[in-house]
């Protein structure tokens, strides 16, 4: 079975840094965006296993929103 999971990339002067707000406390980086994408995937493919090994359910999916404000 295949779930899409959607990430939130951060990049900053020592590189980039990924979270999945769908999966509590699941993050990861790199030295780039591709790099951070892919130590991302291991990342949840870990995350993922954990929980199966654990008989734990995976999280649904989370509604997202964009919000706009004045700086």
């Amino acid at each position: 079975m295949k779930r899409t999971f959607h990430v939130t990339l951060i990049e900053h002067d020592e590189g980039v840094s990924v979270s999945c707000p769908e999966l509590p406390g699941c993050h990861s980086q790199g030295a780039n965006v591709e790099e951070a994408l892919a130590n991302m995937r291991d990342a949840i493919q870990g995350y993922l296993e954990s929980l199966k090994k654990h008989g734990e359910p995976i999280p649904g999916p989370i509604t997202e929103a964009v919000i706009e404000v004045t700086v």
